[in-house]
């Protein structure tokens, strides 16, 4: 079930146009940086964004731009797990794991997820519930499962990326909000706040 719909999800999201998206992710960024949560984080775990995804590296230059620690992951695949890393620059990063910019673990410092105060979620599809469906592999499920309530997490999408139900395992973390171009979803499944 959860494969199906990650494929229907993800075909939605690379079917959006080039010039399109890129309007959606500047509206995307606008309303990110407008949230409490984000002007209140000191410490930002973000990802780097990869094929469609919703484009971070605006995201990254702007927290630099405005003194916020960036905190981005690496996978550890022997651990088959996240390793999260604080860098100082752009140039800190390497390519790692399927092509994604990682961390060079010789220039970013280790750093634990109790430290963090927002967590940028990547993701397939999400609900209004804050549900979210990954990429299979289960890696933001397991680094979030003992997150303390402190942690807040956005997901960015575009409103392709949003439907009304998303299918969930008693493993898989939700999360607090979505940002889309249209809107801020508040919300209210596992981890939703319900504000």
């Amino acid at each position: 079930m959860k494969r199906s719909v990650r494929e229907v999800l993800l075909k939605k999201r690379d079917s959006i146009n080039p010039v399109e998206k890129r309007e959606k992710e500047k509206e995307i960024r606008r309303r990110l940086y407008r949230q409490s949560d984000f002007k209140k984080a000191k410490r930002v775990l973000f990802y780097v964004s990869f094929k469609s995804e919703v484009d971070t590296m605006l995201c990254l230059k702007h927290a630099f731009d405005i003194n916020k620690r960036v905190v981005l992951p690496r996978v550890n695949g022997r651990k088959d797990k996240l390793d999260l890393y604080e860098i100082q620059a752009l140039s800190d990063l390497e390519s790692g794991f399927i092509g994604i910019l990682e961390p060079d673990i010789r220039k970013g410092r280790e750093t634990k997820l109790k430290d963090i105060d927002l967590v940028i979620i990547p993701g397939a599809g999400f609900d209004d519930r804050g549900s979210r469906l990954g990429y299979g592999h289960g890696y933001y499920d397991k680094l979030l499962s003992g997150a303390d309530r402190h942690i807040r997490t956005i997901a960015l999408a575009f409103e392709e990326q949003v439907v009304p139900d998303i299918p969930t395992e008693a493993h898989d973390i939700g999360i607090d909000r979505i940002v889309t171009e249209k809107r801020i979803i508040n919300c209210t499944g596992k981890r939703g706040n319900g504000v």
